[in-house]
């Protein structure tokens, strides 16, 4: 098994506001550190601004969304309600999801009406507070490309998240260079074969419904199969992996090895397992004994996983999960 390294840096969309960009409704930005100085060494960044995008200056009047009853949001003025960009930022959302092809993942800017993931603040006519919702430009955005992975960058801050959406973002790299740009039902094999415990440590169903799906899958169109299955493996991937998801996996993991192992050497697994699944130590310490021994006594199948390394090491994901 070989760490994860990188032969070109993944192309990622990314709220330009986070990138230090003064184009903010008033002119100012959000520049994200962990963006700029840690994320940066694996991705190379697509900056987008919906609001510039369709001609809106700097500075401009804010927007927000707006609803009433049960209408769709729409992204209005704030001080005057006439101005209406919602149709703008729809069509530009659907124009990147569609023509953005290169894109591996995107980070957004929280709590923006065009932008924000969710838990946007969302006014009745009169201003005062409706509910919460989703930025224009993401939804539509997300319509046009469903298979992308989306992000917050506030939301980073959480490890899980932060594993969840990274995990993601090198699993659909892998599926664009190895399975779209050389289409084949034996390259759709050999992505799921290798992605299988990333995804059971992800969504144990999704693995199960996928495995039988790729059963069946010869017999469809090569394109409608390919589509199909990345559409599910990258809805089934938006879960998040948790102790009790990651415990199952590495006991799946040792179970290849369960005829080869000395019983001391097993015991030190299972008791580093068991401290992970008790929340006494983060992942990384019953995997670095976990990939220790399958070097010794793995198949190829086994240590060509994932899971094992689904993205570079030194973005020390799992020294927090």
């Amino acid at each position: 098994m070989k760490p994860l390294v990188l032969e070109q840096k993944i192309p990622v969309g990314i709220s330009s506001c986070l990138l230090g960009e003064q184009v903010r409704y008033n002119g100012g930005h959000k520049r994200s550190r962990y963006c700029l100085e840690v994320l940066a060494d694996c991705f190379s960044y697509r900056p987008y601004c919906p609001e510039v995008a369709i001609g809106l200056g700097v500075p401009r009047e804010p927007i927000r969304l707006v609803a009433e009853g049960d209408d769709q949001p729409r992204a209005l003025g704030t001080v005057d309600a006439t101005v209406d960009v919602t149709d703008r930022l729809l069509e530009y959302g659907r124009q990147i999801g569609e023509s953005s092809t290169e894109l591996r993942g995107y980070i957004l800017m929280k709590g923006s009406p065009s932008c924000g993931m969710e838990r946007v603040k969302v006014y009745h006519p009169n201003g005062m507070p409706n509910t919460a919702g989703t930025g224009i430009f993401v939804r539509a955005l997300c319509e046009a490309n469903p298979e992308l992975p989306v992000e917050e960058e506030a939301r980073l801050n959480d490890p899980v998240l932060r594993d969840n959406f990274i995990a993601r973002v090198f699993a659909y790299d892998d599926w664009k260079r190895s399975v779209e740009a050389d289409p084949s039902y034996h390259n759709l094999i050999q992505f799921h074969s290798r992605q299988k415990y990333l995804l059971m440590a992800h969504h144990y169903q999704g693995y199960r419904e996928l495995g039988r799906y790729l059963a069946e899958a010869h017999q469809l169109p090569l394109q409608q199969a390919m589509q199909q299955y990345i559409q599910n493996f990258m809805q089934h991937m938006a879960h998040r992996a948790s102790r009790k998801t990651h415990t199952n996996v590495l006991m799946h993991l040792l179970g290849y090895m369960k005829k080869s192992l000395d019983p001391d050497c097993k015991q030190e697994l299972l008791e580093g397992i068991e401290q992970y699944r008790l929340g006494q130590v983060p992942l990384v310490v019953p995997l670095a004994l976990l990939k220790h021994y399958l070097k010794r006594y793995g198949s190829e199948y086994v240590c060509e996983q994932t899971y094992l390394n689904p993205y570079p090491h030194e973005l020390g994901l799992r020294n927090f999960i």
